[in-house]
């Protein structure tokens, strides 16, 4: 079992402002403008041999803006707002096309994220997908994604995904009950998830995920057992539960009150509780014959069930980011879009990359990132890293390891390096012990 906590520790478990999940290495905070020249000498040159090759389009509108959401969306655009959009983003995706990075590789994986790209009507979805398709085919990539918002679904637009490829959805449902949607500022309604979820089903998608928050505010134990029996009753494919941070710059990072307060029922649950609830869930997820595959996914078979984009880029696969504030990460270099719908448009316009910032990688930030990241998943094997960094990882991160193996946070076990189910819960809090000290920021964004 692990050992105490520290006081530091214990005042860690409160929920406070900031990013609590690690998504990328080296953080956020240090990528900057003055590397942009970095990022376009990456995508002029030719790809690393080997390397897989993602698309991710970031589909930036929204019907509501969730309280909790950080990401660049837009609530208040109009038909011709969205149609200058849309444009921008297929010249974007139609000028990487063309640069030596891409050296005549198939795309690998796709990802439609947003946002809510479930927002764009069939139309709308069925220009988009023609004209992208054409420049960049993925009729041969091993997953095609399609992040949805249930209320947002006709039977007519799943079937348009269908027609153009979309081998994975993924529904944002969060949660079941009313009350806890809406005061979280979701915008669907319960009845709509089944709805959704029929329609799918009923068109055979390869496999259909459902996001899961635990936390939300207003979250009690009754009613997230009852949100864990009904997503078992569903039977989806996989199932990815997120636990709930409260990122700067959202609604509730500058409205709510914290726990310790006196509004005990509009508090955010602190980290042990969302840990318990995110445990309730995996259990009972187990019970109902799925398999554990990261700190925030079940599925019902590793070996049927991929998620090839997060498998993919943890890897250390190229990707290119696109639309406004998008992400990528290119021949060793991290890379984000400008930030402004008037910079991304405008840059597209004058036939430029949208490049914002970038952060040259070394190798040994590679090596990090991979060993950070797959740590996610629960599991290191050590000979990948040895067959592709020419090292032993558990020498590298020999204090860091031992460390962790001492608290019981994870096991290690001749050329496997496995978290507990304790420690993989909570593995996002550990993962600084890996980082480079002049990448230790107390704010990780």
């Amino acid at each position: 079992m692990p050992q105490s906590q520290t006081p530091e520790q214990l005042n860690q478990e409160k929920t406070g402002l900031g990013n609590y999940f690690i998504a990328n290495y080296p953080p956020f905070s240090f990528w900057k403008n003055t590397n942009v020249a970095d990022a376009l000498t990456a995508v002029n040159s030719p790809p690393r041999p080997g390397t897989p090759l993602g698309l991710y389009l970031h589909i930036p509108f929204c019907r509501k803006r969730c309280k909790f959401c950080y990401f660049r969306v837009y609530t208040d655009k109009n038909a011709n707002d969205i149609s200058v959009y849309l444009d921008a983003i297929t010249k974007e995706v139609e000028l990487l096309s063309k640069t030596a990075c891409v050296g005549g590789r198939p795309l690998d994986y796709v990802y439609f994220g947003g946002g809510t790209p479930s927002y764009l009507s069939a139309a709308q979805l069925d220009a988009l997908m023609t004209r992208l398709r054409a420049i960049m085919p993925w009729d041969g990539a091993r997953e095609v994604t399609f992040e949805c918002e249930p209320g947002t679904l006709q039977k007519h637009k799943l079937e348009m995904l269908r027609k153009h490829g979309v081998t994975r959805l993924s529904l944002g449902v969060e949660n079941f009950k009313p009350e806890i949607l809406q005061y979280n500022g979701r915008a669907h309604l319960e009845e709509e998830i089944y709805r959704a979820f029929g329609w799918a089903r009923e068109l055979g998608f390869p496999q259909i995920n459902i996001d899961l928050i635990a936390g939300m505010v207003g979250e009690d134990w009754d009613n997230w057992k009852q949100c864990v029996e009904k997503t078992i009753k569903l039977d989806p494919d996989c199932v990815t539960i997120y636990q709930m941070e409260l990122p700067y710059n959202t609604v509730f990072s500058k409205e709510l009150k914290l726990v310790g307060h006196d509004e005990p029922a509009l508090a955010v649950a602190d980290w042990p509780t969302k840990r318990a609830w995110t445990k309730y869930a995996f259990e009972e997820l187990e019970k109902a014959g799925y398999e554990v595959s990261s700190a925030t996914t079940v599925v019902k078979s590793k070996a049927k069930t991929r998620f090839v984009y997060r498998e993919a880029l943890w890897r250390g696969a190229d990707m290119f980011g696109t639309g406004v504030a998008s992400f990528g990460h290119v021949n060793g270099v991290h890379i984000q879009n400008v930030d402004t719908w008037e910079a991304y448009v405008a840059k597209l316009d004058a036939g430029e990359l949208p490049f914002g910032r970038a952060f040259p990688t070394t190798e040994r930030d590679r090596l990090i990132r991979e060993v950070v990241l797959l740590l996610k998943t629960g599991h290191l094997d050590v000979a990948y890293f040895r067959d592709k960094y020419g090292l032993d990882v558990r020498q590298e991160f020999r204090t860091a390891f031992e460390h962790l193996s001492r608290d019981g946070w994870l096991t290690l076990d001749g050329e496997s390096i496995d978290c507990t189910p304790d420690g993989l819960m909570q593995i996002d809090r550990h993962l600084p012990a890996f980082f480079d000290p002049q990448y230790i920021s107390s704010r990780y964004t």
